[in-house]
């Protein structure tokens, strides 16, 4: 035993045994103090999604017009926490879609998103990993803006001329598949209901497809100004003062007369077209000598409103002897029945026939126009005797309108009637919308 302990193989054994021993309780106590402090030795790793993340695209932006591309993505990270909390709340990094190739082929193609300026030791997933998106030549046309409005919105009885549009015209631009389906630019005003003046505002201009689908260009300018004339029809009649009641013994009315003479009625035009004067009742049973009073004047229940609602009545008199009270009523009833045949037509003699369907034709249309009536027929009533009316058919009866002198947009124009001698007429509206429109060559930028 002794031996094997005073050998050299003994001693070397022992030492290496306690060099092991001792480093490993160097290391378990290294250990232990960085964890008391907090330390790892390997980072500790973990996942986060950040959404929303914006998608450039770099493309031929002045030639091309891309689209399908969405505005966002979420990407998720993987890897050290430091890192992640970093990446979070910098945002640092670029999501990107390329086609910058100036070799790339027009219509749809599938792209990857890629990631750039991430730190390396992060790997990201994109969310969704593609997109199909669609590559056009980008074009440039420029088209004329139609104003509208909701004519339904205006006052009772008003009514509103064509709008008019500054600038006229708008430059439109975009793919050009997209260009060629524009059917219509349009800029609609708001107005409030009630409306009965005249309005100007900003209207902001879309274009849209034979459909009536909005269209995804870009608009120079994308609003324009709008200007709508509003007014009301007028008809000018005279007054006409009627006597009431039964003049006092011993007093002849001499005259009757009014100021002012004519008041201007408000209203549609229909209904304005049917009175041709307005009806002063003036009472003389309380008149004994000459008077002047001021009267009121009632508005017809189709008139929106008068230009004055009063009228001032002048009664010149004279006195008579009571014993010739007959002698001033005969002449009385004898100035009555003079002004009958003068204020009153037979009803009798008189019938009417209406003829619908009728058409509406433009005359004087230019070779270069295109013209479009918002109503091509119209109803039209015929007033005279019965065996006037009995004889006419639809083919004596003209509708026309005159687009000779129109130009291109939108016009209110008032239709010319022909019908057979002897008889008149109504019709529903006397005048027509028409829409004329020149042809147009396509410019491209």
């Amino acid at each position: 035993m002794d031996k094997f302990t005073n050998s050299a193989w003994f001693m070397r054994i022992v030492a290496f045994a306690l060099a092991a021993l001792l480093f490993i309780s160097v290391n378990f106590e290294m250990e232990s103090d960085k964890k008391s402090l907090g330390l790892s030795t390997a980072p500790e790793n973990g996942t986060e999604t950040i959404e929303n993340v914006p998608v450039e695209v770099y493309y031929d932006r002045e030639n091309l017009v891309v689209s399908g591309v969405p505005e966002t993505v979420d990407v998720t990270l993987k890897g050290a926490k430091s890192l992640l909390i970093n990446a979070k709340s910098q945002r640092d990094f670029k999501v990107y879609v390329d086609l910058s190739d100036p070799e790339i082929s027009m219509g749809d193609r599938t792209v990857t998103f890629k990631i750039s300026d991430l730190n390396e030791k992060l790997v990201a997933t994109i969310d969704p990993e593609y997109a199909e998106v669609n590559v056009q030549e980008r074009m440039t046309k420029e088209f004329k803006v139609d104003a509208e409005y909701n004519s339904s919105l205006l006052e009772e009885g008003y009514t509103a001329g064509q709008p008019t549009v500054s600038p006229e015209t708008v430059k439109i631009t975009g793919a050009k598949d997209v260009i060629e389906k524009i059917s219509y630019v349009k800029a609609n005003l708001e107005i409030r209901k009630g409306l009965n003046e005249s309005v100007n505002g900003q209207a902001t201009v879309k274009a849209l497809d034979r459909d009536l689908n909005k269209l995804d260009v870009a608009i120079e300018p994308a609003s324009v100004a709008v200007s709508l004339k509003v007014s009301i029809p007028s008809k000018k009649v005279s007054i006409v003062p009627e006597q009431t009641g039964k003049a006092k013994a011993g007093v002849r009315i001499k005259s009757i007369s009014v100021d002012p003479t004519e008041v201007t009625l408000y209203g549609q035009e229909a209904s304005l077209d049917k009175i041709n004067a307005l009806n002063l009742p003036v009472n003389i049973s309380k008149v004994d000598g000459d008077t002047e009073m001021e009267l009121n004047l009632s508005k017809p229940e189709s008139v929106q409103k008068m230009s004055l609602s009063k009228a001032t009545v002048k009664i010149r008199t004279e006195k008579v002897d009571v014993e010739d009270k007959d002698t001033e009523e005969e002449a009385e009833e004898v100035v009555v029945e003079e002004e009958k045949p003068v204020d009153k037509v037979e009803p009798e003699t008189t019938e009417s026939k209406t003829f619908t369907n009728l058409k509406i034709i433009p005359v004087g249309k230019q070779d270069d126009q295109e013209v479009e009536l918002d109503t091509d027929v119209m109803s039209i009533t015929l007033n005279g005797k019965a065996e006037d009316l009995k004889k006419i058919s639809k083919d004596d009866i003209s509708l026309t309108v005159d687009v000779s002198n129109l130009d291109e947009g939108k016009h209110d124009v008032e239709l010319a009637v022909k019908v057979p001698a002897g008889v008149s007429w109504e019709l529903d509206s006397k005048r027509v919308a028409v829409s004329v429109s020149m042809a147009q060559e396509e410019e491209e930028t």
